[in-house]
């Protein structure tokens, strides 16, 4: 078995403690960590019961957060995700700067995906992925967020990704953690 190269503490799913949360940062750090390969332990943590240890690493109590090898810890996914891409360069998930403002903005998320077929024409012209034929730092960001906020937007508007959305479709298949 491989040495542990990484230990990660994540937000545990409510009610379901040994599960992976509905962090979107959370997630983009795992997401980063299976895409390179990388061994880690996981360290599941319940917000509304957070040890006592976490505000050593976490002061704030945020996460997710890496815990370093030299003792120190890093609580912030974009900090987390340049460690890992600089510690672990191979497969590169770095990003060529594509859409990267607009996707931090979950609005923006919203009204691309209801600008008609905007995401899915740009889907088709660059797949399987947002920058080409590898994933990227980019689609690690996205996809979470993406997750989340169909998830919402089915729960409060009653809104699902059109069928006719084939690559979006394709795409939310393709980089998935959630089954």
């Amino acid at each position: 078995m491989a040495a542990v190269a990484a230990e990660v503490c994540v937000k545990a799913a409510v009610g379901s403690p040994d599960a992976l949360g509905d962090c979107p940062f959370s997630q983009r750090v795992v997401l980063t960590l299976e895409e390179k390969k990388i061994t880690y332990d996981t360290n599941l943590i319940d917000v509304s019961n957070k040890p006592d240890w976490l505000s050593a690493i976490s002061p704030e109590g945020k996460l997710p957060v890496l815990k370093l090898d030299d003792g120190k810890s890093a609580p912030d996914s974009d900090v987390i995700t340049q460690i890992l891409e600089e510690k672990f360069p191979n497969p590169s998930c770095h990003s060529a700067g594509v859409l990267i403002s607009g996707i931090k903005n979950i609005f923006f998320l919203h009204k691309f995906l209801k600008s008609n077929d905007g995401l899915d024409v740009y889907l088709k012209q660059q797949s399987p992925y947002v920058n080409g034929e590898n994933i990227s730092a980019v689609d690690l960001s996205l996809a979470p967020k993406l997750f989340h906020l169909i998830i919402v937007l089915d729960h409060f508007k009653g809104w699902k990704v059109p069928k006719t959305l084939t690559y979006v479709h394709a795409y939310l298949k393709k980089v998935t953690i959630w089954g």
